[in-house]
């Protein structure tokens, strides 16, 4: 053999990262079946016996029954493969082409030929679309997870039953299944353009994914809502992340398909990552969460929630809740003044606030808690919390309580404005380019952080109602416990 036909051999197995999202998944799952961290390094010795693999997983999964006890296997391959020789309802009817029944390994071998790479003569004369080498073949919604519905064919000319891929890629979209996390129903992946995480995420996914398929045991199946699987995933990652993050939600069975994308900034992504990670940023990352507690929403679910959907209602829910720390029956104050910084960071770091502006919303929110320490009463803080969403109210309120700043009298009275012109902007501008209610937010932390800070209780004798819900044990266990390597 030549050196030319070594190296076109070579690249027909070769794995390729492309532009394809769930394709990048596969090649991560295809590399952690072999043992391999990185796709691109992947030889053909561990390219094919991970093919090998998810070959034998779905051989012995074809002879199952989606409702068995260990049929999970079988049904979930209904939402990748429908209509595949592993779970095609016809699959045991009939008989050979010898005339006998089928049988069980008749089933397995069926199998077996559709997860093998085609034979030479076989292959079109056409580029595969996701990495431009020699196509094995055109593919669709049987082999490939298609995006979003039945009546998309994928791109190939007219004519043709599916997209053009080689070899390797077409593999990738086989292993697709181990990278995410299963429930027969919508599955759900990760994806990041940062490939040291997306390798950490699917090589763990794919070990979770292995042990179910080989074992047949469904208690090893994750029950973890779709934005705490980001969460989690973010947790365990110990750099630091210039990326952004993708959760993908699919289904390609033929009751309706869909492919939903929800988002995380690269900002954002950080920050979560590094607030729920490092001890000394978790008591205030606690007080957020518990203010994100509903009747029937655990608290990090509803933070996960919030910061795949409105990033801003993270300061919104997190300032109710730290508002509820700092006026309950028993005020923590360290706990208070984490998490108003906490709550700038993300200002600051997520939504993109300036140093300038936060120093003017700032300026006013240590003034109006001189006020309100002095008063030592609960009540204006109590009329500044109710107003907030009330801009008309919130202005009114204000304009009284620069009137009573001006009267003062004391020789360190920091400036005789309470509010500036520009925090009046910040606070009340409906520009489309003046997020005024995210100012007014932070205008609360500020209060907050600042009484927090002087070491303010009220001393006016009234108790408050409201108590900061509990986190459940789920979210105690997250919190707490670090992430064990390998899990």
């Amino acid at each position: 053999m030549t050196v030319e036909e070594e190296e076109e051999l070579a690249c027909q197995w070769r794995v390729v990262l492309t532009p394809h999202p769930l394709q990048r998944v596969g090649a991560y799952a295809l590399a952690a079946l072999a043992g391999e961290r990185d796709p691109q390094r992947l030889g053909p010795e561990g390219f094919e016996r991970a093919v090998s693999d998810l070959a034998r997983h779905s051989a012995q999964a074809a002879v199952r029954d989606s409702k068995a006890v260990d049929g999970f296997w079988q049904k979930v391959s209904l939402s990748y493969f429908p209509n595949a020789p592993m779970n095609h309802p016809g699959r045991r009817k009939g008989k050979t082409v010898d005339g006998r029944p089928k049988t069980d390994e008749d089933v397995r071998e069926a199998v077996r030929v559709w997860l093998r790479a085609p034979d030479e003569a076989d292959r079109p004369s056409a580029d595969c679309v996701l990495c431009g080498r020699a196509a094995a073949g055109f593919y669709g919604k049987r082999d490939v997870v298609l995006a979003e519905s039945e009546a998309y064919r994928n791109t190939t000319p007219r004519g043709h039953d599916g997209m053009a891929l080689c070899w390797p890629c077409l593999a990738c979209f086989y292993a697709l299944p181990y990278g995410c996390q299963l429930t027969g129903g919508s599955s759900v992946a990760l994806h990041s353009w940062n490939e040291p995480f997306l390798a950490q995420v699917v090589g763990r996914q794919t070990d979770r994914n292995r042990r179910l398929a080989e074992t047949g045991d469904e208690t090893r199946k994750q029950a973890d809502p779709r934005e705490l699987v980001a969460l989690r995933a973010l947790r365990a990652f110990s750099g630091r992340l210039p990326e952004g993050v993708e959760l993908l939600v699919f289904n390609n069975n033929n009751r309706g398909q869909l492919l939903d994308t929800y988002s995380l900034s690269q900002p954002l992504a950080e920050w979560l990552r590094r607030t729920c990670r490092l001890p000394d940023l978790r008591l205030g990352f606690s007080v957020v969460a518990r203010a994100h507690v509903t009747s029937n929403v655990p608290g990090l679910v509803g933070l996960a929630r919030n910061a795949f959907r409105e990033p801003a209602r993270v300061v919104s829910t997190g300032v109710g809740g730290l508002a509820t720390l700092m006026t309950g029956p028993d005020p923590d104050l360290d706990a208070a003044a984490k998490t108003a910084e906490l709550l700038k960071t993300f200002v600051t770091e997520v939504m993109q606030v300036n140093e300038k502006d936060l120093a003017e919303i700032r300026s006013t929110g240590h003034k109006i808690a001189s006020q309100v320490a002095e008063q030592g009463s609960r009540s204006p803080l109590g009329d500044l919390r109710r107003y907030l969403r009330d801009s008309r109210k919130l202005r009114s309120w204000l304009t009284k309580q620069a009137v009573a700043w001006a009267g003062r009298e004391q020789a360190d009275r920091p400036g005789p404005l309470l509010v500036s012109e520009r925090a009046y902007v910040l606070l009340f501008d409906p520009g489309a380019d003046n997020p005024a209610w995210l100012h007014r937010d932070l205008l609360l932390v500020t209060v907050l952080e600042e009484l927090a800070r002087l070491g303010w209780v009220a001393d006016d004798g009234k108790t408050s109602d409201e108590v900061l819900s509990e986190l459940d044990a789920s979210d105690r266990k997250f919190l707490n416990e670090d992430e064990e390597e390998g899990q």
